[in-house]
């Protein structure tokens, strides 16, 4: 018969639980799972003065380590994966960017094994079918209308794993990609789009749910021609993405999307490329040459914004020092929410008995300081 599973108590931190903090809280860790009750000779982990919250789950990442999602090879992805792992993100769906069809089918294929190895969540196709008026990071000539038939070839290219699809959804084809996206299971997003607030409502109502990073790559939001913005905050069906980095939103902003969606519609999301967890320099995103200096990254060629460096662990401390958010809000932005819109909320996203043990510990000034994935350090605190 096969030996009981190593089992470990995390004790004396506080703990973030789905119904809220538990003082002077302990973790049971059982094998790779989290455990409801522990041995009586299970060693334990004095983690007095920290805090323990849910691995995090990270919806929109291209890359990071100085590796790619959206052209690199699988031995690319493991090390941005394991780079995103180191600060916290124990959950990740790979992002690409728009490219030609054949090639992000083939990067999906590639993709898609490392989702069945368990390595990835999924795969978010951001791109091509969004708007050249907002195309930010991405390659105009590469662009293209939302054809039901084109994008049903991308997510049949995933093999199952795909799990959500950006689009300008006022494009023609739009709300009927929207439609046959949400008949296969997998997520609408408007982004990258020019629609107005009407045609925004459109789209909601086909069944969108999710904005993809939240005023940026949109229209404005103004008095008489309120937009995308408005109808994506006041509509209870959709979860806004938001880069909590200070670069892509003022604070201001944050506050504004956050008070108005509320915790339980917002995930805070990376849109992180390679240089994440890198450093500054040259970077390609897709087929476009991008510039990061002092860690913001720009396009080359016009200056745009393309993507960001962030890491979720700096997310979650700005959202809780800076924005001053309570701690239970950041973390169901940061790892329930999208563990749920990525449907393994079964798996990840709290800490709950049954469920995998990922995990983070942050000190008292929430700067990481150990980080576990199934049961195993990946950094031990």
């Amino acid at each position: 018969m096969a030996g009981r599973a190593a089992s470990k108590v995390l004790s004396g931190a506080r703990v973030v639980l789905p119904t809220g903090t538990v003082e002077n809280g302990r973790v049971i860790v059982e094998g790779d799972r989290i455990a409801g009750a522990a041995p009586a000779d299970a060693p334990a982990v004095d983690l007095s003065g920290h805090w323990i919250v849910p691995g995090f789950v990270d919806m929109h990442v291209h890359g990071g380590g100085g590796a790619s999602f959206t052209s690199g090879t699988a031995e690319d992805v493991l090390r941005g994966v394991r780079t995103h792992r180191e600060h916290g993100t124990t959950t990740i769906a790979a992002s690409t960017v728009t490219g030609e069809m054949d090639v992000l089918a083939r990067q999906a294929a590639l993709l898609s094994e490392l989702v069945q190895q368990g390595d990835l969540a999924g795969i978010h196709f951001e791109g091509p079918f969004i708007s050249p008026c907002r195309k930010g990071a991405h390659s105009e000539d590469l662009l293209r209308d939302p054809d039901p038939a084109e994008v049903r070839k991308l997510i049949d290219a995933a093999h199952g794993t795909a799990k959500m699809v950006t689009l300008a959804t006022e494009l023609p084809g739009g709300i009927d990609s929207v439609r046959l996206l949400a008949e296969h299971g997998v997520i609408a997003a408007i982004g990258h789009t020019d629609a107005t607030y009407e045609q925004t409502v459109e789209a909601i109502e086909a069944g969108a749910t999710v904005a993809t990073h939240l005023y940026n790559a949109m229209p404005a939001l103004g008095h008489r021609t309120p937009g995308p913005i408005a109808a994506l905050l006041e509509d209870e069906r959709i979860t806004v993405e938001l880069i909590n980095d200070g670069t892509h939103l003022h604070p201001a902003a944050l506050e504004l999307a956050y008070h108005r969606a509320g915790a339980d519609r917002v995930a805070f999301i990376t849109d992180a490329m390679d240089a994440a967890g890198f450093g500054d320099g040259m970077y390609d995103l897709g087929p476009l040459a991008v510039e990061v200096r002092d860690g913001v990254a720009r396009l080359v060629d016009g200056g745009s914004i393309a993507g960001s460096t962030l890491t979720l662990d700096t997310a979650f401390k700005r959202a809780v020092t800076i924005d001053r958010l309570p701690v239970e809000d950041v973390v169901r932005s940061v790892s329930a929410n999208p563990a749920r819109l990525l449907g393994v909320d079964d798996r990840v996203g709290s800490l709950e008995p049954g469920k995998d043990a990922d995990l983070v510990v942050l000190d008292a000034d929430f700067t990481l300081k150990g980080v576990m994935r199934k049961g195993a350090w990946v950094i031990e605190p």
